[in-house]
């Protein structure tokens, strides 16, 4: 299995899922999902989607956007500030009607 300096350069990082000594393509590990998700009774997502789903519920839950970011492999916190701004929009929101109920007491 390939270790710290033994990862291959020359192959996309995409490409260095590791299992069982053995590099994957991307087709293998949408066909691993498309089979785990057909066993579980749950309906079809792309892989991608599942990215979509993790930084949501993150940010929903009070993950700051910068370590979300850090985890998606994202090389700014803004990338993902723009594609999630609407989640932060909500949270901005609820914290400001948080910080109008502390300050009408």
């Amino acid at each position: 299995m390939p270790q710290g300096g033994d990862v291959r350069k020359d192959i996309p990082s995409f490409f260095r899922i590791v299992s069982r000594w053995r590099y994957l393509s991307p087709d293998s590990v949408s066909n691993m999902l498309k089979r785990v998700l057909e066993r579980a009774g749950i309906p079809k997502v792309r892989f991608h989607d599942l990215r979509h789903t993790f930084a949501t519920i993150a940010l929903q839950n009070g993950v700051d956007i910068k370590t979300v970011s850090g985890m998606l492999g994202h090389f700014s916190a803004g990338f993902a500030l723009d594609t999630y701004a609407h989640v932060t929009t909500s949270a901005q929101k609820e914290a400001a009607m948080t910080m109008g109920n502390v300050l009408s007491m």
